[in-house]
């Protein structure tokens, strides 16, 4: 559930990339007349501030506008992942501007001062050229924008996102057609039982944290943000020190920061300091509860709990909680739930965010069971591990599974600068490296603990989808 929105006009292949960047490239390195590449290597050392390094991940910081950039080698193929990540998302969208870094992203492919459609010079056009391909997501920290390609290639694709950084094209005619887009985005997940669940849940566990809004945002801001608006978000947040660039794959250090220097170093800092997200979510002081009566075929419920920030030591255990509870045919919801006949599916899960975070309970009720039966169920599983605890048994066999799925996501270079991105949307990258050895270290007593600690009733919301006739629906 991390990534709530993505592009759709990818490709057949996983990625893809576009256009030149000729007159971006001129024009700064004509700001150094008599600068040669090599001379300009030279100085690289001076213009970057290693912050340090990290297993095989080394972080560095452009010292003239604040760009972070994180840099992880791996020579096994002639490619390279290429992944900036600008710290702004639906956490950081008022009521007016919801959904404003979704449509945003979509705005980003629509051309800028010096690579675009008329020139020849496209993102597009660029990535057939070269063979690749590309996507940017959307969530509620972060905003991404991506590509895998040969390296020979990695110098253009860098000018261009470096130049849609601070010169992007947002015309109204562009919002107009990219709002239709996203608005169809938006009305198949409303015709989808569980977006339409996960979102008016989401609406009920917070009040006062933007996290209250769903990424895609809502369908009024949608359709009338005006352009001004989306303008002043892009001028707010599109900036160096807001942003972290990440390469993973066959490139030289030097070579690289050179590269990222040459494009991303002539922008300076923000003109003011990016905002900070004050607001607190207030102490839930009890159940909530929350039901959809929509058209469909089975329902389905969810119960979510307010658990730490996703930088906060416990998720490892939560992650381990989960596995005991929904991974695989041995997890004891799909015990409890599936093999009896009462649910065709069933879900533990943890939702990481840069702020309050969420845990998850799910089931889709299996044809003839009743919502009260199924929820009065899992709630017992989840007070059994308050009282009796969990085996050492099932605690190795989760970690045995769980760090051979992070294992698994990390494959390629495109999967580390994804992980990467994640972990550097909920503020501290350096989890790529610590979540693992945690997850290792969790104990029984942790899981235990966490069930207590965190899955209080008084701290949840559940909801409830209802499956109704249209008939019942239009009355």
């Amino acid at each position: 559930m991390a990534d709530v929105s993505r592009r759709e006009n990818q490709s057949q292949m996983s990625f893809r990339i576009r256009a030149a960047w000729p007159l971006m490239v001129l024009a700064l390195v004509g700001s150094s007349p008599g600068c040669s590449p090599a001379t300009a290597k030279a100085g690289v050392s001076q213009d970057f501030h290693k912050v340090r390094s990290v297993g095989d991940i080394e972080e560095y910081r452009l010292q003239t506008n604040g760009l972070t950039i994180l840099l992880a080698r791996d020579a096994s193929a002639p490619v390279v992942s290429f992944n900036i990540t600008y710290r702004v998302g639906s956490r950081n969208e008022v009521t007016g501007t919801t959904g404003a870094a979704h449509l945003l992203e979509h705005l980003m492919f629509k051309g800028s001062n010096q690579h675009n459609k008329p020139d020849g010079t496209s993102l597009d056009q660029y990535l057939e050229r070269v063979g690749a391909g590309y996507n940017a997501s959307t969530s509620p920290d972060r905003t991404n924008y991506y590509a895998t390609l040969g390296h020979d290639h990695l110098d253009g694709y860098i000018a261009i996102e470096a130049d849609r950084m601070r010169h992007l094209w947002l015309r109204e005619e562009d919002r107009s057609a990219e709002m239709a887009v996203v608005r169809n985005e938006f009305e198949r997940g409303k015709n989808d039982p569980g977006t339409l669940l996960w979102e008016e849940v989401m609406a009920a566990t917070y009040q006062a944290s933007p996290y209250h809004h769903p990424t895609i945002g809502w369908r009024s801001d949608i359709e009338q943000i005006p352009i001004e608006k989306i303008r002043a978000f892009y001028d707010t947040y599109y900036w160096p020190n807001n942003a972290t660039v990440i390469v993973v794959g066959d490139f030289e250090t030097e070579d690289v920061l050179y590269t990222i220097g040459k494009h991303y170093g002539a922008y300076p800092r923000s003109p003011q300091p990016i905002p900070k997200i004050y607001t607190e979510e207030p102490e839930q002081s009890g159940a909530r509860r929350v039901t959809v009566k929509r058209p469909g075929q089975l329902g389905s419920l969810m119960i979510v709990h307010k658990v730490p920030d996703a930088r906060n030591d416990d998720h490892a255990a939560l992650t381990v909680l989960d596995g005991i509870l929904g991974a695989g045919k041995s997890a004891r919801l799909y015990r409890a739930l599936v093999d009896t006949g009462l649910a065709l599916n069933v879900w533990s899960d943890t939702f990481g965010l840069h702020d309050s975070s969420v845990h998850i309970l799910g089931a889709e009720l299996a044809p003839g069971a009743t919502h009260e039966q199924v929820e009065r169920i899992l709630l017992a599983e989840v007070e059994k591990i308050k009282r009796d605890g969990v085996t050492a048994a099932e605690v190795d066999r989760v970690k045995q599974q769980t760090l051979a799925k992070e294992a698994y996501r990390r494959d390629g270079t495109a999967g580390v600068a994804a992980v990467l991105s994640e972990y550097t949307a909920v503020g501290d990258w350096t989890l790529y490296r610590r979540l693992p050895s945690q997850i290792a270290k969790v104990t029984s007593a942790d899981v235990q603990r966490m069930a207590k600690n965190w899955l209080d009733e008084d701290r949840g919301t559940t909801g409830w989808y209802v499956p109704k006739p249209n008939k019942e629906i239009g009355s």
